[in-house]
């Protein structure tokens, strides 16, 4: 399989390498204290243990430990720091859009390659990473996993999902943050078309300790429609059909909602400390990863 069909190019890898990700608190089952190194186990002080993961440097074995306990243990030195990371995926049909045209503007393909990106900057950090997919027929997990050895399998994981159903983010996010052992860094990738909405979801999982970033990804064609006339639309999840007459009124109030569905959004997520992006399908992702996260102190 080539790099292309793993959704990341090798030049990006590169870049991507030099990355990891960054919360501004440290969650439950992390070393106490702020991040304050990019390099792990500069420092010759012991901090504490964590279990051997695959893809984990032997040389950081304790034999010792091992020898009494029959189980393999990893020393963690003073300046690193065990982040959990969650990566959660829109994967409802919603999200498989548009169907026609060009290619890098699909809404699933653009979401999967930041989904990817993120999973692979906290392999490659060494963090502990579960990626998960959702929508109505249930949820799609990879992980928990650690370690640059986890990447390709990653990448074709997540190649290979489909988007299908209805995404109810409330529910979703509400059953995730029940699931879940250890919160951490969370990043919720989604169009955030759900028919009951996404704040009691985000606050199940604030209530768990989870810090919060939302990526919004909608296509051009949903933030600037290019349609007119007298139209049959389908809905893509539940494939009702509506008849409409889209004339310049109609349209500047379709473009009044979705800046004001936007505003209530950001304003939400705003109330809640959660760090929220809006974004379009058709701009570069790559930028998203390299520049916007940054400024957001999300990734370093």
């Amino acid at each position: 399989m080539t790099s292309d069909g793993l959704l990341l190019d090798d030049s990006l890898r590169r870049k991507l390498d030099q990355m990891m990700l960054v919360a501004s608190k440290v969650r439950p089952g992390a070393i106490k204290g702020e991040r304050r190194s990019t390099r792990r186990g500069t420092s010759i002080e012991f901090a504490d243990y964590r279990n051997y993961a695959p893809g984990d440097d032997l040389r950081r074995l304790d034999w010792n430990v091992y020898a009494r306990l029959e189980r393999p243990y990893i020393k963690l030195l003073e300046d690193e720091e065990d982040l959990a990371v969650h990566v959660v995926l829109d994967a409802s049909a919603s999200m498989d859009f548009p169907r026609e045209g060009e290619p890098d503007s699909h809404k699933f393909l653009y979401a999967r390659r930041l989904f990817a990106a993120l999973a692979y900057v906290a392999l490659v950090s060494n963090d502990r990473l579960m990626l998960t997919a959702v929508s109505d027929a249930g949820m799609e997990h990879f992980g928990p996993a650690r370690g640059r050895s986890q990447a390709v399998q990653m990448l074709r994981w997540a190649h290979d999902l489909k988007p299908r159903g209805v995404t109810d983010l409330n529910i979703a996010l509400r059953d995730y943050a029940m699931r879940t052992t250890r919160p951490g860094l969370t990043f919720v990738i989604s169009d955030m078309f759900s028919p009951t909405g996404f704040v009691d979801g985000v606050n199940a999982l604030l209530g768990k300790g989870h810090e919060i970033v939302i990526l919004h990804v909608l296509s051009p064609e949903e933030v600037n429609p290019p349609l007119s006339g007298d139209l049959r639309l389908i809905d893509v999840e539940s494939g009702k059909p509506q008849e409409v007459s889209l004339d310049s009124g109609l349209r500047d109030l379709y473009m009044r909602h979705l800046a004001q569905w936007q505003g209530d959004i950001r304003a939400e997520c705003a109330r809640r400390n959660v760090n929220y992006l809006s974004l379009v399908s058709g701009d570069g992702w790559e930028r998203v990863i390299l520049y916007d996260l940054r400024r957001l102190n999300v990734i370093k």
